[in-house]
């Protein structure tokens, strides 16, 4: 069993839910989340209204699944990044399951 995490902006939220289709996940969530980029330590008198980040609205999609189909999965993300040049590629990520309750 594997644990697979896609992140993607709200647009690309669609594409991902295709991908996981082909991939023959048939059971995932899903997660709003608001991503930051700021190479810079906090200071929150000057940040007080947010000004100056960088701030998206993003999705984190994520399901346990059998290997084959998060190696699927993760094929499917990567052709489809390699076919569509953007700023906000999808971003996938295997991590291995070790112990489980059921």
């Amino acid at each position: 069993m594997k644990f697979l995490i896609v992140t993607c902006i709200k647009e690309n939220k669609e594409i991902v839910y295709k991908l996981l289709r082909q991939a023959e996940i048939k059971v995932h969530s899903t997660t709003d989340i608001v991503g930051f980029k700021d190479n810079q330590p906090p200071n929150l008198l000057e940040e007080w209204f947010a000004a100056g980040d960088e701030e998206c609205d993003s999705s984190m999609i994520f399901s346990f699944t059998a290997n084959d189909n998060a190696e699927k999965a993760m094929e499917l993300v990567i052709q489809y990044n390699l076919n569509k040049e953007s700023a906000f590629p999808i971003r996938a990520f295997i991590v291995p399951v070790e112990k489980a309750s059921f």
